[in-house]
């Protein structure tokens, strides 16, 4: 269980003043992502607090990760599925904080493709349609954590032109695919926020450049600008137009971090941008590191 907090708000490295930290280190930038600031206390609903910010529904649950995480991870998402069910929403953006993601279960599967298969199997029985835009990086702590945000507004999903999507993965990826669009655009409270998923350096469904850090880069910015483009945003997710552009940036590496920062600071953000620099592992064990973005008009 997780302690009651006042504000929906990502508090990473040790428990934050708005909540419980992800244990996630905070490499640099904001140590908080605030994209909702004005969401406060909604209650408690199937497991979640729950939050509210005009006509967004926003949930955070955290629990110790459990020994079969796969089912721990299909009840969990079964219980988020009903809930959207019952309130008549859809789940727009999902971020995910797997523990020890790329280690290897006791069933000897990699527990990002437990994880996987226990949110597909809930996704299987329960959702119509196209799964959300997502995000799923190493946890630190013990902790399977699950962060949505939800409206009434049913989103386009998106996807770019030069990955295969994420859901349409083959079995070399693991028993299920994991499920989750490239981006998601919503327009609620007079606002279109487009919700980017964790992008990397993936061609197609491959790994491009295992270990070669300057080359995952511009691989990473090259996926960047299409999905942007997909998106109707420009190639640079709106930069100069938007509101407000909200980043995270995930390292596998901390060795790295100068190098990947000083690359996006010059070719990706600009003054104004909120951007979290994190120390995570990613999806893949190959991948170095990896980018989300909320672009806010």
């Amino acid at each position: 269980m997780i302690p009651d907090f006042e504000r929906f708000r990502f508090g990473f490295g040790t428990a934050g003043e708005a909540g419980p930290g992800l244990a996630v280190p905070v490499l640099g930038g904001s140590g908080g992502e605030t994209l909702f600031a004005q969401a406060r206390g909604a209650g408690r609903a199937a497991g979640f607090e729950l939050f509210a910010e005009g006509d967004w529904l926003l949930g955070v649950r955290i629990e110790e990760a459990a020994a079969d995480m796969g089912e721990q991870t299909r009840m969990l998402y079964n219980d988020l599925l009903g809930l959207m069910r019952e309130r008549g929403l859809a789940a727009v953006r999902i971020w995910n904080f797997v523990p020890s993601i790329n280690e290897a279960s006791a069933e000897g599967l990699e527990n990002y493709r437990v994880f996987c298969r226990g949110r597909a199997q809930a996704y299987e029985h329960e959702l119509v349609g196209i799964p959300p835009a997502a995000s799923a990086v190493g946890g630190v702590s013990g902790r399977l954590a699950v962060y949505f945000a939800a409206c009434a507004v049913e989103p386009r999903r998106v996807e770019n032109p030069e990955q295969v999507p994420a859901y349409a993965y083959p079995l070399e990826y693991g028993p299920r695919a994991p499920s989750f669009s490239r981006a998601a655009q919503v327009t609620v409270n007079g606002k279109r926020l487009t919700f980017v998923s964790g992008t990397a350096a993936i061609k197609g469904h491959a790994t491009v450049a295992g270990e070669n850090l300057a080359q995952q880069i511009d691989c990473t910015l090259d996926n960047l600008g299409l999905i942007s483009v997909a998106c109707g945003l420009g190639s640079d997710l709106g930069a100069g137009t938007a509101v407000a552009r909200h980043f995270k940036v995930y390292v596998r590496h901390a060795a790295d971090f100068e190098t990947v920062r000083a690359a996006l600071d010059a070719r990706l953000f600009r003054v104004g941008d909120q951007v979290c620099w994190l120390r995570s592992d990613i999806c893949r064990a190959e991948l170095l590191f990896e980018v989300e973005a909320t672009v806010v008009e």
